[in-house]
């Protein structure tokens, strides 16, 4: 399912560019928003993209450095953004979402958002702060009091054992979602590190390899966090 490129209206009349993947049949379909890691909108998040849509939801993946400027500010721009809970990387994020639940092919009550490293800590902040059904959070940052998860939605999340940065989180991050009485099912895998779920190629599988996260594809904790997703989505969201 080749992913269309597509431009959404930000606030402030500006545009932000994006893909969309979009299953077969005319719905309407449940839908999620894909969050891209530090890396930007790549072909990995494209392929996370598709397999979605594969699944029966229309998945939309914003390239929120689009509207944050010229690399490597943009990046420094959505890291603060990220950090204040707020800003135009989750005004980006809405607007996504409400490009989404404007589409005739989309029920607007079953969108949810899925999110990898960076993106994962945008997926979490943002499930709490839009009206989704379901989130998928992926060796994201998670804020070191619960409160800014205090309206979350359901919540389903991986992370690495072996990533030392990340890897700690997902004791917090159950422990938050416990407390606030958020359904969830988080996962930790001893074996795995950090961006377990992405197949980086290149100069970036490279850079992506150094450092205590021990990054790398890990194809037995990939395979069991799409199981999970695909479950819990399909419970949150009615997809297939």
């Amino acid at each position: 399912m080749p992913m269309e490129e597509v431009s959404i209206s930000v606030p402030g009349g500006k545009s932000m560019r994006a893909e969309v993947a979009t299953p077969a049949g005319d719905g309407p379909h449940a839908a999620v928003i894909v969050i891209h890691e530090i890396f930007g909108l790549n072909d990995d998040i494209r392929a996370k993209a598709e397999h979605l849509a594969g699944r029966g939801y229309v998945a939309v993946a914003p390239d929120l450095f689009s509207i944050l400027g010229r690399k490597p500010l943009c990046v420094v721009r959505a890291m603060q953004s990220l950090r204040r809970n707020d800003g135009p990387a989750f005004e980006g994020l809405e607007a996504a979402r409400g490009w989404l639940a404007a589409r005739p092919d989309v029920d607007a009550s079953r969108i949810g958002v899925i999110g990898f490293c960076m993106g994962g800590g945008f997926a979490l902040l943002f499930a709490a702060r839009a009206p989704l059904g379901a989130a998928a959070v992926f060796y994201g940052d998670v804020p070191k009091d619960e409160t800014p998860l205090e309206a979350s939605c359901p919540v389903v999340a991986g992370y690495g054992g072996r990533d030392a940065v990340f890897g700690r989180f997902a004791a917090r991050l159950e422990d938050h979602l416990n407390v606030l009485g958020v359904e969830n099912d988080i996962k930790l895998y001893p074996d795995a590190g950090h961006s377990y779920m992405s197949e980086h190629t290149g100069l970036m599988a490279k850079l992506a390899s150094w450092g205590p996260m021990k990054v790398g594809f890990d194809p037995a904790a990939a395979e069991d966090s799409w199981r999970r997703v695909e479950t819990f989505f399909a419970e949150h969201l009615g997809g297939e």
